[in-house]
């Protein structure tokens, strides 16, 4: 059964969602602040996190960096709409994926299914390990592999990765990639994906001012080239 904790400080919403949620069969846990969500977050294991911006006593962008110091647990964002600011924030501190207030419940379960289904694919075993010419990929662990080093990445860091290495050589638009790893219409929103390779290239990159792996083709899109 897959483990959600809701944080947010509104009694009603944290009550609908739980129960809600727990119809669909998940385990739901609740927090009401940013300083009780560090802990339950550090006391167990969860599989996703639904995270608030406004949050008593710590923000949630300020939660969400603290928690991918040490994990990789999805986290969707939930924000006031039209707060475009406080979204590229929710990205750029790690965040998987966001949400405005209010929304349909609906779609949220969608993306709820869709993050662990990313996350916890089946039929996947420890040596589900991909080559490439400079890394491995291990799409076990969502871990990238060089010589050197050992990379983790977010879900949809992972993601978006794979996408493009499995399809060297081939250009993405913005849409596309919105479309092919997000898998609904974020109503052209495509910071979305620049933020995302944007993190992406200072993890696996050498120096993500001057990419060797992840390019751009200026006006058309991303692409990956070994």
């Amino acid at each position: 059964m897959d483990r959600i904790l809701i944080v947010d400080d509104e009694p009603i919403l944290l009550k609908g969602l739980k129960f809600s949620l727990g119809q669909e069969g998940y385990a739901v846990e609740t927090a009401a602040d940013g300083e009780e969500a560090l802990e339950r977050i550090e006391e167990g294991k969860f599989d996703l996190v639904i995270l608030d911006v406004m949050l008593p006593k710590m923000s949630g962008i300020e939660v969400c960096r603290k928690v991918r110091e040490t994990s990789y647990v999805p986290i969707i964002m939930l924000t006031a709409k039209g707060d475009d600011e406080s979204k590229i924030l929710g990205l750029e501190a790690g965040a998987d994926d966001y949400m405005a207030k209010p929304f349909n419940i609906l779609e949220l379960k969608a993306r709820i299914r869709a993050i662990l289904r990313r996350v916890k694919p089946k039929n996947m075993t420890s040596s589900s390990v991909i080559e490439f010419d400079h890394f491995s990929v291990n799409t076990f662990g969502r871990k990238v592999i060089f010589p050197d080093r050992e990379v983790t990445l977010t879900a949809k860091e992972f993601d978006l990765l794979l996408l493009l290495v499995l399809n060297e050589g081939t250009v993405f638009s913005r849409e596309e990639l919105l479309e092919k790893i997000w898998g609904y219409e974020y109503f052209g929103d495509v910071r979305t994906v620049d933020v995302h390779i944007r993190r992406l290239r200072e993890k696996v990159e050498e120096d993500s001012s001057h990419p060797e792996f992840i390019l751009t083709k200026w006006g058309t899109g991303y692409y990956f080239k070994q």
